[in-house]
């Protein structure tokens, strides 16, 4: 499909409308995110207390549909949010970010943001989630290397009653086993064993979360730690294991859109999401875990560092990203995934 891109000058026309709003109407804000609504709540109300000049419109969509969001004919979104990494970051790289030059900006760390034009503002563990009950009939894993054997010697009893991302139906699916493949030396027999128990793959951790609760599922791979201990607080029957040999840490990407329709509303919001307020929200409020290392609570990225040490991973936050949607190499990647896991020996 070929895809219209928007010109600036349409860009600035909307800007433009968006200025000729009533004297003392609330300026709207509309911000597409791959981000659970139910989960960021806190935030989203706290956001609204702080600016009630401005009226947010916080649409719940997969990675995938944000990042058409960014591209599709439409008027353009004013805040792009997602954890499919790579994605954001080669929007950003084909120059759909506006520049942020605030105080908030400038001071964030050097790791978590890309040209002061995307910043990673959480910091979420991956992680394995099993049903209670599974210990009644095996050992649950607390490694991938037990995940690994457990899918093999028990590879009956496991039958459809394992789930993970699908890495085509999901973007963060997709980054995921791509970083798998770098520090898991078995990764693809780890592949394999998954396939040869028939695992459900599903497109969001929610689906798999609800499959476990129900008992369709019985052990989950590769969930989103936020969207898991939320669940678990709800569902006594789920565990959630942070993995310990290594953890993945993944990062939701923000940006301003280059053609934001209202510049000013969407560059607060981002400022929002990188001051010690909004930051102490997702500390305090939320399981999504705050960057800073100036905010105090159950959930920062100090604190997940003090209880699994060394072992936490973080996806890196720059240009490396973009070699995971180079099209031959994804091509590539997901043809062997295919074929791993439909491998029978």
């Amino acid at each position: 499909m070929i895809r219209r891109c928007r010109s600036p000058l349409a860009g600035l026309l909307i800007a433009l409308l968006g200025l000729a709003a009533p004297a003392g109407a609330a300026t709207p804000l509309v911000v597409e995110a791959a981000l659970d609504r139910e989960v960021v709540t806190p935030l989203l109300d706290a956001f609204r207390a702080a600016h009630p000049d401005i009226a947010l419109e916080f649409r719940d969509r997969s990675t995938l549909e944000v990042d058409e969001r960014v591209v599709d004919d439409g008027p353009a979104p004013d805040v792009v949010i997602s954890s499919a990494m790579p994605w954001q970051m080669a929007r950003v790289n084909e120059g759909h970010a506006r520049r942020l030059d605030s105080a908030e900006a400038r001071q964030w760390p050097e790791w978590a943001k890309w040209r002061d034009e995307v910043f990673g503002f959480t910091f979420e563990p991956i992680v394995m989630a099993y049903r209670l009950d599974l210990s009644r009939r095996m050992l649950p894993p607390q490694t991938h290397a037990d995940l690994h054997t457990l899918l093999t010697t028990e590879r009956e009893a496991l039958a459809g009653k394992v789930t993970t991302y699908s890495p085509l139906g999901s973007g963060v699916g997709y980054t995921l086993f791509q970083q798998d493949a770098r520090y898991t030396p078995r990764f693809w027999d780890l592949v394999a064993g998954m396939g040869r128990v028939d695992a459900h793959l599903e497109n969001n951790t929610r689906a798999m979360l609800k499959g476990i609760s129900d008992g369709r599922y019985w052990l989950g791979y590769n969930l989103l730690g936020s969207y898991a201990m939320v669940w678990a607080q709800e569902h006594p029957e789920v565990i959630v294991q942070v993995p310990q040999d290594y953890a993945l840490v993944l990062m939701r990407m923000a940006f301003v859109h280059r053609d934001a329709p209202h510049p000013a509303a969407a560059e607060a919001f981002v400022d929002f999401l990188l001051s010690h307020a909004g930051q102490r929200v997702l500390a305090g409020e939320t399981p999504l875990f705050s960057v800073r290392p100036d905010v105090i609570g159950p959930y920062t990225a100090a604190r997940l560092r003090d209880q699994v040490g060394e072992r936490l991973y973080p996806i890196p936050l720059n240009a490396s990203l973009l070699a995971f949607v180079d099209p031959q190499r994804r091509d590539a990647f997901l043809a062997r995934w295919r074929r791993e896991f439909r491998r029978d020996d």
